[in-house]
């Protein structure tokens, strides 16, 4: 067992924020789960926008990685016994993983996907299914069909519009009758790919939610 740990309010305020900014269709997904789950994926969301962020920061390869391997120390901290590294997301994170138990692997597997992509593509099946098997986790949810489902739109999200990303929002709504409804939060931003007015998706994700559909 990790030893508990409550991060400071201020850094699951400075989570929220960054994610309602910066990945506004996956935030308003998030709202639908309750607390503490809510803020859970909010600091997983925050994470991976900070990995994704790293060709973006600087397009030295050796500084990219030296990046990366910050979040790798602070992950490895964050699954310890003693404080975090004062840094809000790194916080947040922290509470998240140990209240959750995260594993260790999935998370260094995001990591892991962006060191991949610094001199080459990004594996958006192995950053996708990452980010969705540590996200039903915060969830408590563990079936099959609602894994499969959270996967194949974690691995859409990340790809451009085309066949490939079709197939598998498709393959992803075909599981709607077997999924657990608790994994809907994670699921809706599959209705932002489809290319929704900006000012319908608060009120497009409120019907969704409460049909169990995305």
């Amino acid at each position: 067992m990790t030893a508990p740990y409550r991060a400071p309010e201020a850094s699951h305020r400075y989570a929220l924020e960054l994610v309602r900014g910066a990945d506004r269709d996956r935030f308003l997904g998030a709202l639908f789960a309750p607390e503490p789950a809510r803020s859970g994926l909010l600091a997983l969301l925050a994470f991976e926008h900070e990995l994704g962020r790293t060709r973006s920061v600087t397009r030295e390869p050796l500084l990219a990685r030296i990046r990366l391997e910050w979040w790798r120390e602070a992950v490895g901290e964050a699954l310890g016994t003693g404080p975090p590294r004062a840094q809000p997301i790194v916080e947040a994170l922290s509470e998240t993983v140990r209240r959750c138990g995260l594993d260790p692997a999935t998370l260094d597997a995001m990591i892991a996907a962006r060191e991949e992509e610094i001199e080459g593509a990004l594996d958006v099946v192995r950053a996708g299914h990452a980010l969705a098997d540590l996200e039903l986790a915060v969830l408590g949810i563990e079936d099959e069909p609602s894994r499969r489902a959270a996967r194949a739109v974690g691995a859409a999200w990340l790809m451009g519009p085309g066949p490939e990303r079709d197939a598998l929002l498709a393959e992803a709504r075909a599981l709607r009758p077997q999924v657990d409804p608790r994994a809907v939060p994670v699921l809706l931003p599959a209705l932002a790919l489809d290319d929704l007015p900006a000012w319908r998706k608060p009120l497009a994700y409120w019907w969704a939610a409460r049909r169990g559909r995305y």
